[in-house]
């Protein structure tokens, strides 16, 4: 294999099933620590497992892979503010050997100065889809906007009137969003515009990810969902 071969194959994507969720990057990340599980794993020294689909299978936690997958991006441990999960995030990294990633969790920093905090906002698009008509046809879509920043809340009821009557739920700390079989197209209309407006408040997207499952015999259901981030300052009492 000349160099031309062996850096294509470094960064041709591969795609990851981890506890269901989905991962898409590139091998070279996953062997950034060669000592690690996923280096020898991905270095043909473990015997592999492929879902369905052909994709790679790990029976570990999907939701807590993506802070494992970015840390191998950027070899930095970067953790919401509220985060709860560290125990069970530190059994994933002794799980996956990445030793530099045991050290960070070993030993925390804080993300950001005493008198700076994380703003987070969740945004989720499920959509159920029939299993047996071809083309496949679209049961429901909904999307919601989870946050305990209120006035981006306010700011999307006032500025997105023209969805309204797709608005089905809110709550203190999150507005839904459902479209039917008839409209569904509107959903990704109202996904952009949603997403260029949590942007042009400051929010950096932090991460992605997408998850399939079977709920009855005949639908699908697949989730899309971001993470938002920006830091503000903390307000004494």
């Amino acid at each position: 294999m000349d160099n031309g071969d062996w850096g294509h194959r470094m960064t041709t994507p591969v795609t990851l099933n981890v506890g269901g969720h989905l991962y898409t990057t590139s091998l070279s990340t996953l062997q950034r620590y060669p000592d690690s599980m996923l280096g020898a794993m991905f270095r043909g020294d473990f015997p592999t497992t492929r879902d369905s689909h052909g994709n790679y299978f790990i029976d570990r936690d999907g939701t807590l892979f993506r802070y494992i997958l970015n840390f191998l991006r950027t070899s930095e441990l970067t953790l919401p503010v509220d985060f709860t999960e560290t125990d069970l995030l530190r059994k994933e990294a002794d799980f996956y050997q990445i030793e530099p990633l045991i050290q960070c969790l070993s030993d925390p920093k804080p993300l950001y100065p005493p008198d700076i905090f994380e703003q987070v906002v969740e945004l989720s698009s499920t959509r159920k889809l029939s299993k047996y008509s071809n083309p496949v046809a679209v049961i429901i879509t909904q999307l919601t906007i989870t946050t305990k920043v209120h006035a981006l809340l306010e700011g999307i009821s006032n500025n997105f009137t023209k969805w309204n009557k797709h608005m089905m739920d809110t709550r203190d700390c999150q507005v839904s969003f459902t479209f039917g079989p008839c409209d569904y197209h509107q959903e990704v209309s109202l996904r952009v515009h949603l997403m260029d407006y949590i942007m042009k408040q400051g929010f950096t997207i932090r991460n992605t990810r997408v998850h399939h499952m079977s709920e009855r015999a005949n639908e699908n259901t697949v989730e899309h969902h971001w993470t938002f981030c920006r830091p503000a300052h903390k307000v004494e009492d």
